[in-house]
């Protein structure tokens, strides 16, 4: 067999027996669905295919992104001898053997194009093989890695390559997905459905498919149901609607739970988002709210908790990132409550609004210049550290806010120290002297 013969895959025929995956995989760019950043037009990649002038890339993105069928849409575009390769079941013999023919064939004037699968999964030796041919010429590569390639694929393959970052796919986009795929596995199914199973998938469009079709052959007269999905899955299907209203209705529930200082129940409603699917970045951006708004200066270390679990979240992903949400959410429940920060803003903002925007008083401003000096700016600024415990009788508010209590502290948590010491500095200024 010769080596050259098209790939088996890339061409067979419609057929039922294959996995739904495979049957719905698109030929065209066109029909190529997500990708946008490198892959609409105008973009470099997307010229470069076009015009027919492709160079050796490397494809990195988690599974079910489309890293397979971009490699043999370009194989058909750019009008290449087309040599599919797996990382797992090749060695250096069919390397070896593969390049020889492939240079061979840029003699005759054609050009060879090797998609290698798992690319991460060849050793230094075999990923060494390839070297001279991608120098030359002999072939163009596209290797395909969920790897991060820094890591996996040698400096010197990597400097003779592009490398291209493919994204997950967004619901929506598998939502479109499952809906063309629909009168394929002959099933009417709602949108909502469809939803649900794009959650659970997580930007795996693969993944989606499957579940899909096992749902079908499960489901009866015609229409998918929920319960077949559940079966697929082998898992309950929550009802979570991430732009709807049970979203807000559970993140609402969290929330409450924090602020009620209900550890097992503020645990429960995290696990519902995240069985959901929910974004983990939405869940960390909440998580940070609620140490500023529920818990505030009664214990200040929340917010840094809550920042250092998205940072976290950011780095590991899923799912050890989940388990930084769980100990932030624990923190927060457990933590002692104080919303006082976040009432003195409100009644700043409110006087900000009802009060006329009166003018800087003169001893709070700088005199730059000596005309600003001699016009009073700064005359009476009573300098901070000049004076005993750092403490003066200035004041620092307008004359018609003068006196106004804005921040009362709790007397919570480190809060009540922040009041013990509020109270000593107020008294201070107003002792006679």
């Amino acid at each position: 067999m010769s080596l050259f013969e098209p790939d088996p895959l890339a061409s067979a025929p419609e057929d039922a027996k294959r996995p739904l995956a495979e049957r719905m995989r698109p030929t065209t760019l066109e029909d190529f669905v997500g990708q946008q950043h490198i892959l609409a037009p105008g973009k470099p990649l997307r010229r470069q295919i076009e015009r027919d002038q492709l160079t050796s890339i490397i494809l990195w993105g988690p599974p079910g992104v489309g890293k397979t069928t971009l490699a043999r849409i370009i194989a058909r575009l750019t009008h290449c001898d087309f040599i599919p390769f797996s990382a797992v079941l090749s060695g250096i013999k069919e390397i070896k053997a593969v390049m020889a023919d492939a240079e061979r064939n840029r003699r005759l004037g054609r050009r060879t194009l090797i998609f290698i699968d798992e690319i991460h999964r060849f050793n230094k030796a075999q990923q060494d093989a390839f070297l001279p041919y991608v120098e030359r010429g002999d072939i163009i590569l596209i290797g395909a890695t969920t790897e991060n390639p820094s890591f996996e694929v040698i400096s010197a393959l990597l400097s003779r390559t592009k490398v291209y970052m493919l994204k997950p796919l967004t619901e929506d986009e598998i939502v479109g997905l499952l809906g063309r795929a629909l009168t394929v596995v002959g099933v009417e199914a709602p949108e909502d459905l469809l939803r649900q199973i794009a959650i659970y998938a997580n930007g795996d469009a693969r993944t989606a498919y499957n579940i899909l079709e096992l749902s079908a052959a499960a489901s009866k007269d015609g229409k998918l149901t929920p319960e077949a999905v559940e079966d697929s899955i082998q898992r309950k299907m929550l009802l979570y609607d991430k732009a709807g209203e049970e979203h807000y209705n559970v993140i609402s529930a969290l929330h409450k739970s924090v602020r009620s200082s209900d550890v097992d129940a503020a645990l429960y409603w995290l696990g519902r988002m995240l069985e959901a699917g929910e974004d983990r970045m939405y869940i960390a951006r909440r998580l940070v709210r609620m140490a500023i708004e529920d818990i505030g200066l009664a214990d200040p270390h929340a917010l840094e908790q809550t920042i250092a679990a998205q940072q976290a979240v950011h780095f590991l992903g899923i799912p050890e990132g989940d388990l930084a949400l769980g100990q932030a959410t624990i923190y927060l429940a457990a933590a002692p409550k104080s919303d006082a920060s976040y009432q003195a803003l409100n009644r700043v903002m409110e006087a900000v609004e009802n009060h006329r925007a009166e003018p800087v008083p003169f001893h709070l401003r700088n005199a730059p210049t000596g005309f600003m000096k001699s016009w009073g700016y700064g005359a009476g600024y009573q300098h901070a550290h000049k004076f005993e415990d750092a403490l003066t009788d200035m004041e620092c508010l307008p004359e018609s806010l003068a006196g106004t209590r804005f921040y009362e502290p709790t007397n919570r948590g480190a809060e009540q120290k922040i009041a013990e010491r509020l109270e000593a500095i107020r008294a201070r200024k107003n002792t006679p002297k």
